[in-house]
């Protein structure tokens, strides 16, 4: 009598160690994901860190700033973390062994049994699909931390490169004021011109100047140089990398209508947009599954009777309160309806941003344009005179001076303007691309999918 109550124990253990190992089906939002991160594990597995050099080149430190930047761990992580929450969400409930006794002066009945939990049909699919969508935006939100990343390098590149080239023309220009302070004291002891001591104490106040301004410039190239080594994601401890010395390139000129096309596509702040949206699309899609009723189902067995006494149970949700399910559904497309005006109100946002930033490239390049067609040519054909002059016993050498001084201000401009052109471009092609720079195809293929 006691076999049908041992076999029904068996089967319940076998059916639930069966059921430990089983695995529910993925959708085709899940598979797209992890195709996703698998495609990304090989192309970071296919690009070891480079070892950086005096010679790498700016295509170099973004491999080398992505690669091991800490925000681009730590937003990959969530986005592999929000692809692994799909599963949870689309599979069934786990589930459960029940036990029921009744007890007098002596157990009258024992009734281990196993239920399991029945969402509505297309409940599952729903679910599964809204945490789809909010894998896709942890995956925009990673890509556009790597293309903030990037952004930050080639900037910070921009400003140490202008910060060499100042700290340069500045000690050129000392070399220039002690010549001039010369020419002056010269003058002052020989009797000629006039005023010859009113021009001792400016080239004199000159100098300190220049001195201090040198000072400011070695602090702001440290202070660089820490924002450089923080952009390529190195601690403080760690050992500086070699310092780059050339402006990225720039291209000469922009067209905006290909430039917002390329927004529309590729801009990462829009792609985040776009999928919350679907994310937003996905939970109305969930809201409207509440008036799908859920059933539970299972079965125990009552091991002290004799014969066996199996009990069969089953309920089922009623989803009867219409006023709840109905303000469940307009809330979520509510939300659905806010995350397509934040969506139109970005595109609106980008296209004044994107017009802002090409007038700056543009006046950036119409100043280098004017000082190297014009105000450096001009103030070299007055150097040739000057030394001409000088030759020929008509001008005097202490004119030479200013005109070097203005020379070297105008060279100070320009690669001032060279230093807000690249800024204004890393900017833009953050805003416009989301790509890396030709030549840097660091994580690429995923970036631009």
């Amino acid at each position: 009598m006691k076999s049908p109550r041992v076999t029904l124990i068996l089967v319940s253990l076998l059916a639930t160690g069966l059921l430990a190992g089983c695995a529910t089906r993925p959708i085709r939002e899940e598979r797209v994901a992890r195709d996703r991160v698998s495609e990304l594990a090989r192309l970071r597995a296919e690009l070891p860190t480079p070892l950086l050099q005096a010679d790498n080149s700016l295509e170099d430190y973004l491999r080398f700033s992505l690669l091991r930047h800490p925000r681009v761990a730590a937003a990959h992580a969530d986005w592999r973390a929000a692809v692994e929450a799909i599963t949870p969400a689309r599979s069934l409930p786990d589930p459960k062994l029940t036990f029921e006794a009744d007890i007098a002066d002596m157990v009258m009945t024992l009734m281990p049994g196993l239920m399991f939990d029945l969402m509505g049909p297309g409940k599952r699919a729903a679910m599964g699909r809204e945490a789809a969508a909010e894998s896709d935006v942890a995956y925009q939100r990673y890509r556009a931390t790597v293309l903030q990343v990037a952004a930050d390098v080639k900037k910070t590149w921009a400003d140490l490169a202008y910060l060499d080239t100042a700290l340069a023309l500045r000690a050129e220009t000392l070399t220039v004021l002690d010549r001039s302070l010369a020419f002056a004291q010269a003058d002052y002891t020989t009797g000629k011109g006039m005023g010859t001591l009113e021009a001792q104490v400016n080239a004199h106040t000159e100098t300190e100047r220049i001195r201090l301004e040198l000072a400011n410039l070695a602090d702001q190239r440290d202070a660089t140089r820490a924002r450089f080594k923080a952009a390529l994601g190195l601690r403080r401890e760690e050992s500086p990398p070699p310092w780059p010395k050339r402006f990225p390139s720039v291209p000469l000129s922009l067209d905006e209508d290909a430039l917002w096309a390329q927004v529309l596509r590729q801009n990462p702040e829009l792609g985040i947009m776009r999928a919350m949206v679907g994310m937003a699309v996905a939970e109305v899609g969930v809201a409207r599954k509440a008036r799908v009723p859920d059933i539970e189902i299972g079965v125990m067995a009552d091991l002290k009777a004799d014969p066996l006494m199996v009990r069969p149970t089953a309920a089922i949700t009623l989803p009867i309160w219409r006023d709840k399910i109905a303000a469940t559904i307009a809330a979520s497309e509510n939300r659905r309806e806010a995350a397509a005006a934040r969506l139109s109100a970005e595109e609106i946002n980008l296209a004044a941003e994107l017009a802002q930033m090409s007038a700056m490239i543009r006046e950036a390049g119409r100043m280098i344009d004017f000082i190297d067609t014009t105000a450096l040519p001009g103030i070299e054909r007055a150097l040739d005179s000057t030394r001409s002059g000088y030759q020929a016993g008509m001008a005097s050498l202490s004119t030479l001076p200013s005109l070097e001084l203005m020379a070297l201000g105008m060279r100070l401009e320009k690669a001032a303007a060279e230093r807000e052109r690249a800024r204004a471009f890393a900017d833009l092609s953050l805003l416009v691309t989301g790509a890396m720079p030709d030549g840097a195809p660091v994580l690429a293929a995923d970036v631009q999918n």
